[in-house]
């Protein structure tokens, strides 16, 4: 049984998938189930696998990553393979938004462009329907624009 914390619809989605594949309930599933929906945001394998691990949830890593495959496959999860990064997962009932991606301390934020969905949900095309859309923004993140910063002054001032 889910917990409260678990969104009902994700439990019966993923209870509906599950018998379409002819596959049981079990409760790791629904253990993994809940600790992916107490995520906020984007989460990795490891970070499931720490959330089991805390609870004194005994479960193998191929159990985390075949439950988190058939998220995915049953369209409850998203898959982001953000450049040279670990791989990550969110949740597809998560609202629309952009990632900025900080291309030296790695870090990734999400954004909500009210313009860019604004204009994404506008966009039609032939002989396609589109289900969701993710955008990656690659750049420098403030902190480490600031450490450069800091850092291009220290080496002007050794040079003196």
């Amino acid at each position: 049984m889910a917990s409260q914390a678990t969104d009902i619809n994700l439990v019966e989605r993923f209870l509906d998938f599950l018998k379409t594949k002819n596959l049981r309930n079990t409760p790791e599933r629904t253990t993994l189930l809940d600790y992916i929906a107490a995520c906020h945001g984007h989460f990795t394998i490891e970070m499931i696998q720490q959330m089991a691990r805390d609870n004194a949830f005994h479960v193998s890593r191929a159990t985390i990553y075949n439950t988190v495959n058939l998220l995915v496959e049953a369209r409850l999860l998203r898959r982001y393979d953000i450049e040279g990064r670990q791989i990550q997962f969110e949740l597809s009932s998560r609202a629309p938004h952009a990632h900025l991606v900080c291309n030296s301390c790695g870090k990734v934020k999400e954004v909500s462009d009210k313009y860019f969905i604004s204009f994404m949900n506008t966009r039609r095309y032939q002989a396609f329907t589109t289900e969701y859309y993710s955008l990656f923004q690659y750049g420098t993140c403030s902190t480490c624009a600031r450490r450069f910063k800091r850092e291009a002054g220290d080496t002007t001032k050794k040079k003196k």
